[in-house]
Order: C-alpha cells, then sequence, then structure tokens
C-alpha cells in the first residue's frame, strides 16, 4: 500500500478507512475534500481526532511543499517543491488569456538527457507518483489552474503507469474534475507508449517533442532518437489522432541548423494528412549546450515560410526567463549549489 494517501481515489480511500480503521464510509468523502484543498492536518475539523492522528502516523497526507517561488516580472511563478524524502522537482505556473497553466514535473530529475533542456543536469533519481503529481496541482492552487501541462522535469511515458493514474485522479468527476480537453502530455517520442495512451481513452492532448526534421539532426539533440526513428514516432502520432480525434502540437526549438527551407519541406512531408499545430520554441539558453539559437528574424522568417506551406504554428512567448523559468533551470542552479552555499533569491 501507498504511502502517499493521494495515490489513492476515492473509491480506495473509501476501502481504507473502512477496511483498516473501520470507520464509515462517509468520513472518506470527508477526508478527500481536505486532502484536494491541501489543508494541515489539523484543519480538518469534522474527522475524529483519533483517526486524523493515526492517518497522520500511517500516510504522507501532504506530500508536495513549496521549498522556493519565484515571481517573474511577466507574472509567472516558478516553484521549487519538496517532496516528503527531501528530493525537489519543479512547477510553473503560467498567465495566459485562456486562463492560468500550469506546467508540472513527473519525475525527479530525468533520464532522457536532451541538449537543450536542464532537467536532467542534476541526473535521474526517482518517479514521481501519481499522489505527488497530484499534490503538485493542489499545491499551485488547483482552484485557480484551468490548464495542465506535463512537460515539467522528466518524460512522462518513460512513468507510464503514475501518470494513467494520475491523468484518471486529475479528471475524475469526484476529484479535482479537470477538463481532459485542458490537459497535454509532452514526449520525447516513445511510439509503443504513444500508442499505448491512445488506447486507454483518457483522450488528453499530446504534445510530440520533434525539434529537427531528419534522424541525424534529431539525433544530435535528443539521445532517444537513437532508438526511435522520426518515421516511428510520426507514425505513432498519427496513431494517437485517429483514436483521440486530438489535433497534435509538434514541440519544435528554434537553432540555426534546423530552421532552413529544407526543414520547411520536411515538416510539410511529415505532417501530410496529420491535423497538426507545430510550437515553435525559442531555444533555452540555460544549458550547457553548444547549440547555436537563431535570431528573432530568421525565427519569424522561418515561421512566415511555414505559413506560406499551409502548416500551422506559432511562436511561443518566452515566460519566466528572469526566474530561470524553463525546464530544470532552478532545480539544477539549487542542487548543483554546496550545502548551505545556494544562491537563490
Amino acid at each position: 500500500m501507498s504511502k502517499i494517501i493521494l495515490d489513492n481515489n476515492i473509491e480506495e480511500l473509501t476501502q481504507i478507512l473502512t477496511e483498516r480503521y473501520k470507520v464509515p464510509s462517509f468520513r472518506a468523502g470527508q477526508l478527500y475534500k481536505w486532502l484536494l484543498a491541501g489543508v494541515d492536518i489539523c484543519q480538518m475539523t469534522d474527522i475524529p481526532k483519533d483517526l486524523r492522528t493515526k492517518l497522520d502516523e500511517d500516510f504522507v497526507l501532504n506530500p508536495v511543499t513549496i521549498s522556493k517561488k519565484l515571481t517573474s516580472k511577466d507574472g509567472t511563478i516558478k516553484f521549487l517543491f519538496g517532496l516528503h524524502d527531501n528530493n525537489l522537482i519543479e512547477g510553473v505556473l503560467m498567465n495566459y488569456k485562456h486562463g492560468n497553466t500550469l506546467c508540472l514535473s513527473t519525475q525527479v530529475g530525468c533520464k532522457m538527457g536532451c541538449v537543450f533542456c536542464a532537467s536532467g543536469e542534476g541526473g535521474f533519481v526517482r518517479d514521481l507518483s501519481a499522489g505527488e503529481m497530484l499534490g503538485q496541482v493542489i499545491t499551485a492552487g488547483a482552484k485557480d489552474i484551468s490548464n495542465l501541462v506535463l512537460m515539467g522535469s522528466g518524460e512522462p511515458l518513460d512513468n507510464y503507469d503514475n501518470v494513467v493514474k494520475f491523468l484518471r485522479l486529475v479528471t475524475d468527476e469526484k476529484g479535482l474534475n479537470m477538463s481532459r480537453r485542458n490537459i497535454s502530455v509532452s514526449t520525447c517520442g516513445l511510439p509503443d507508449k504513444i500508442k499505448k495512451l491512445a488506447d486507454e481513452k483518457i483522450g488528453v492532448n499530446l504534445s510530440l517533442s520533434l525539434h529537427a526534421t531528419t534522424d541525424e539532426n534529431r539525433q544530435k539533440l535528443m539521445p532517444i532518437a537513437r532508438t526511435y526513428s522520426i518515421a516511428e514516432v510520426m507514425k505513432s502520432a498519427k496513431y494517437y489522432f485517429e483514436v483521440t480525434g486530438r489535433r497534435i502540437t509538434i514541440e519544435y526549438c528554434l537553432t540555426k541548423e534546423n530552421t532552413t527551407m529544407f526543414d520547411v519541406k520536411r515538416l510539410a512531408e511529415l505532417t501530410k494528412g496529420l491535423p497538426s499545430h507545430i510550437n515553435l520554441i525559442p531555444l533555452n539558453g540555460g544549458t550547457k549546450s553548444n547549440i547555436i539559437a537563431c535570431t528573432k528574424e530568421q525565427a519569424q522568417r522561418f515561421a512566415d515560410r511555414l505559413i506560406t506551406a499551409k502548416i500551422s504554428n506559432s511562436i511561443r512567448r518566452s515566460l519566466g526567463t528572469d526566474i530561470q523559468g524553463a525546464c530544470g533551470q532552478l532545480r539544477a542552479k539549487f542542487v548543483g549549489c554546496k550545502e548551505g552555499k545556494n544562491d537563490l533569491k
């Protein structure tokens, strides 16, 4: 049995309370309300004190706390979350016209090693449980969040079972009841897992990190490309659309090498017959990569050429650059400092 109580849905929580603690089933609803509100155990006023004491002894009730909170001049909030085992993860709360979006983590660190991302710089430590992902949403302020993107530290589909359980928990009508249409899962491209997620019939959005139009160039950016070809990845993306009906978002970082007319033609070929939108991403300057970013003028010219080729696209607005807003930057800065010498402000 998981020590993290938020790993359980309301039915599982009811079973725990009635069978283990011999209390009436209605207590589960009371407890779950408090857990989703993120309150401390002492504030659960309608739960008997002896039951609260036992739960506090047996479970981790609030698995995610805020260790650091940085606010950007553009309003973006970067969280450094602390876990019950003293590990650190990140979250970013961004404000858009359509509402507040939380970018959350699925692993402590990352195995993928993409050169433009700082998520793996502290190494891979472990997977997050479903309850730890849900805990990020609760701690960041669930009532003010309308959209979720699983695009923080970690590769979501490398932590498949926990991510799927989280998606079911966060969209549960008896829980936070978030809309599936407002949730996006970002992946480096694990074809078998993409197809498996499609077959789950959860119906969330899929964001595919492509970042190059040839296998040779993609391998320079993403080690996973040595295992799975672009052809395999795009085939699985098309399968995801066929099963779910969800338009695919293609993530594409803007470098000097991958914004040529050749790349425009390749993207037209790769997306032919696939309802998709290409999210053009200015290169993250906070990593140790030697890759050269394209200029703003080159980025706009590339975007315009894609439009001419009838390829839907937009250049992502950079948010939180003054607070280490990109994936893994804040955690990497923190875990890279000597004990007692961190320079976070």
